[in-house]
């Protein structure tokens, strides 16, 4: 009895060391030792959960079979009879071009089909209105089997407000037939804007807007940014335009109907408005004021300018002298117009200036337009703002086609672009149209917000 007290006491006194020392290691180390009891439960849990079935064995359950008929989706007919029916359609657009082939049209839409292939060749009003002519619009549609079953092409050959449909259709007999349509265009508008990195042509083909509005805008703004040389980096502008749809595809684009551009730091708007009873519209800033001055600030639509109002060398004499103008560098044919109201002083040839145009305005303000390739007015002719003169060419001493431009104030050669800018601005809108065009105002407000915001959505 004595031996087995001894033992129960040394018992107890290890189990209490052996307490005491735990408690000690739990207090200087508790997330070990919580980490360390985890394990050991998910371990045991996982161990149990992996050994422990209670589900009965699956090959003594009873096995039961449903069956229950399903009427065939083809009816009376056999499956081989699904094999004839129609198949789904496909659609794909393009552009033409002036290489374009027959086969190689057809390809680039995804068309496989040399029956097709050689109708468009033989047929006389495909090689006449389609192969071979570049910018049309053109559509197709064709089998799941990649055949074609029509094929439509559309342009404007004028501004009569119509468009031209060429149709192509697979007949049920076989074969294809082809037929020109005319229907009328309608009229859209649409939103885009760009963010200026190197020029505004640049900026423009970037948003996929149409030349004819880049050119539009830089005249419109002309009397507030030289568009040759004060375009910075980072301006930005947004625009609304019309534009002429067939089909609901845009051929052309229209008017613009506003625009902002910012530029160095100031911000400049205009809003296209006619007046009721006025025999034309003009643009205006939307609160108002006439942006039409005097003068334009370009005889040619823009364009690259080859050498602006400096000394340079003559291209002939090969000799520093003033060059007393500004030289438009321009396709020869390209048209020459009028920067202001006047008449027409003098139409022949002269000198170095080749055929030249001498346009006499008010205040003694003459205009000179040289090296023409052609000339469309004569002596004593009145003349209109924008009116055509000619057209460019490299007569006289010109060592390549462009425009010499003049504009002489007194007879004393003057920087033209610096008197368009500082010329005076027509009337502003009248009082008592003020009130429709500020609500074309608010409306053109909302939708140059909106392009700028789509702009800079998509520039992120």
């Amino acid at each position: 009895m004595f031996g087995v007290r001894l033992l129960n006491n040394g018992l107890t006194t290890a189990c209490l060391v052996l307490l005491g020392h735990l408690k000690q290691s739990v207090q200087k180390h508790p997330k070990r030792i919580t980490a360390a009891v985890a394990s050991v439960l998910l371990t045991g849990g996982g161990g149990a959960f992996a050994v422990a079935s209670l589900a009965p064995d699956p090959a003594d359950l009873p096995v039961t079979t449903v069956t229950h008929a399903v009427e065939s989706l083809a009816g009376d007919e056999p499956l081989s009879a699904l094999v004839d029916m129609p198949g789904y359609s496909l659609y794909r657009s393009d552009t033409t071009r002036s290489a374009d082939t027959a086969e190689s049209l057809l390809q680039r839409l995804g068309i496989a089909d040399p029956a097709a292939s050689a109708f468009l060749r033989g047929d006389g009003l495909v090689r006449q209105n389609l192969l071979g002519r570049a910018g049309r619009s053109v559509s197709a549609e064709t089998s799941d089997d990649h055949r074609l079953l029509r094929l439509s092409a559309r342009w404007a050959p004028d501004d009569s407000g119509y468009f031209k449909r060429l149709v192509v259709e697979r007949k049920e007999g076989g074969g294809f037939a082809s037929r020109i349509e005319t229907a009328p265009l309608t009229v859209g508008s649409r939103l885009a804007g760009g963010v200026i990195r190197t020029s505004l042509f640049a900026a423009t083909d970037a948003s996929n807007i149409p030349d004819g509005v880049a050119v539009q805008m830089a005249e419109i703004f002309s009397s507030n940014i030289d568009f040759h040389r004060a375009l910075r980096k980072e301006d930005r502008f947004s625009v609304v335009y019309e534009t002429l749809e067939a089909d609901g595809e845009p051929l052309r684009s229209g008017r613009v109907l506003s625009a902002e551009f910012h530029n160095n730091g100031k911000t400049y708007d205009a809003l296209w408005f006619q007046e009721s009873g006025a025999a034309k519209g003009s643009y205006y800033t939307l609160d108002g004021e006439s942006m039409r001055r005097a003068y334009l600030t370009s005889p040619v639509e823009f364009s690259r300018i080859s050498s602006g109002f400096s000394m340079r060398m003559h291209p002939i004499h090969k000799t520093w002298r003033a060059h007393l103008g500004t030289d438009f560098a321009a396709p020869t044919g390209t048209s020459v117009r009028t920067v202001g109201d006047g008449v027409v002083d003098f139409a022949g040839v002269q000198n170095g200036y080749g055929n030249v145009v001498y346009v006499k305005h008010r205040n003694q303000h003459v205009t000179v337009y040289a090296h023409l390739s052609r000339i469309d007015v004569s002596k004593g002719q009145a003349v209109e703002q924008g009116q055509k003169l000619g057209a460019v060419g490299s007569t006289g001493w010109a060592t390549g086609p462009h425009l010499h431009f003049e504009f002489r104030v007194n007879g004393v050669h003057q920087d033209p672009m610096t008197i368009a800018q500082q010329s005076e601005a027509a009337q502003p809108v009248s009082g008592a149209s003020r009130a429709t065009f500020n609500r074309l105002a608010a409306n053109m407000r909302v939708q140059l917000a909106s392009a700028a915001q789509f702009q800079l959505a998509s520039a992120d």
